[in-house]
């Protein structure tokens, strides 16, 4: 705390008093509500959280108006708050076949068997300012899109059609033990696949984003191709003792990406595509295929690669993906540091005094010869 600044414990009672007004800002203008920010600023509910590992959208919208729009401060809050939530169990793993899909492309199969469904995205939009959505009458009136019913059936998934070939890696057996919780115990390198996804799921969108760049740029042994994104819900289930099987308790928005890398296989393994893997909360295609890049880059060891790039290197990217450790060590800076700075004041000033003499000495040596 500040309470050697001038002032004290007034000085920071009152800077809370000055971010209340500021939050609020003109009076004159409506208060923005929970529910304008959950269903109009849906993206940043979803960012915040993804990466505050908590699916509630009205605590998101919370924290949201909260923190003034700034989605780290967001999702710090969310993920405070999530501590303070008691543990009554832990969920089946979801079963991402089963999800009710609004949007699901692939980059690698045109006539995708089940279709592609575009769903809402920028991707088509001309990123021109749309000046009619500065008047709310305007943006009321636009009739609503027709939803695409779904057919019940299963989608099929790319990584299904290039397996019936023997051309993909297969997904392997799932651990009969559970996954380690890393928001329960610390982490220890190396880590399992799946405790490096969990930290990637929540780990900053644009760190992630910039390593999963990097990799396309040569900095990895990666040649990714989207195989899906598949964006819908998701049921979430329990084991009930008194029933004796799964039991749905609700259904939860994600986004899901399988990337499909090239692979000159190894001693073990034939020459065959390989996979990288995303699944975030919420909608957040971008998120999902920087973690599915990330993850493919991870794993070199694994497949025999050699690890010669930042993204390649697990301890490098697991500790620095989190943006709640990275703000606090950040900006811990500014927190008093004076015992420390004079410190270091008082020894360059020594040295400084040192060099001087050393250099009088010098120049009275010459001087005598």
């Amino acid at each position: 705390m500040y309470v050697a600044v001038k002032g004290g414990e007034r000085a920071i009672e009152n800077a809370h008093l000055l971010l209340a007004d500021r939050r609020r800002g003109d009076r004159a203008v409506p208060e923005v509500s929970l529910d304008q920010i959950s269903n109009q600023l849906a993206l940043a509910v979803d960012r915040v959280m993804a990466e505050g590992s908590l699916y509630d959208r009205d605590l998101a919208a919370l924290a949201i108006k909260q923190a003034r729009g700034d989605l780290i401060e967001a999702i710090f809050l969310l993920r405070a708050y999530r501590t303070t939530l008691p543990r009554f169990g832990s969920c089946e793993p979801i079963d991402t076949s089963e999800m009710k899909i609004e949007r699901r492309i692939s980059a690698t199969y045109k006539d995708l068997p089940g279709g592609q469904i575009l769903g809402p995205t920028f991707d088509y939009t001309h990123r021109l300012l749309d000046p009619e959505l500065a008047g709310s009458e305007n943006s009321n009136t636009r009739e609503n899109p027709k939803e695409r019913a779904p057919n019940g059936a299963k989608a099929q998934r790319v990584s299904e059609i290039l397996a019936r070939e023997g051309l993909i890696e297969t997904d392997g057996e799932a651990s009969s033990e559970a996954p380690l919780d890393i928001t329960q115990k610390p982490m220890e390198f190396p880590l399992e696949r799946e405790s490096r996804l969990q930290a990637l799921a929540r780990g900053d969108e644009g760190f992630l984003l910039s390593l999963g760049y990097s990799t396309q740029r040569g900095y990895a042994r990666n040649h990714p191709f989207v195989g899906e994104i598949r964006i819908g819900e998701v049921p979430v289930s329990i084991q009930a003792p008194e029933i004796g099987s799964p039991v749905v308790i609700g259904r939860v928005h994600v986004t899901e990406c399988q990337m499909v890398n090239q692979f000159k296989g190894s001693a073990t393994a034939p020459p065959q595509f390989t996979r990288g893997y995303g699944l975030v909360l919420g909608q957040s295609e971008r998120k999902a295929m920087a973690v599915a890049l990330c993850d493919r880059a991870l794993r070199a060891g694994e497949l025999g690669e050699d690890r010669t790039a930042p993204a390649q290197n697990e301890e490098f990217v697991i500790s620095h993906c989190d943006n709640v450790q990275a703000t606090g060590f950040v900006e811990h800076l500014k927190l008093p540091h004076y015992v420390d700075f004079q410190s270091d004041l008082e020894l360059v000033r020594k040295m400084r005094a040192d060099q001087g003499s050393q250099k009088d000495a010098s120049i009275t040596s010459e001087a005598a010869e």
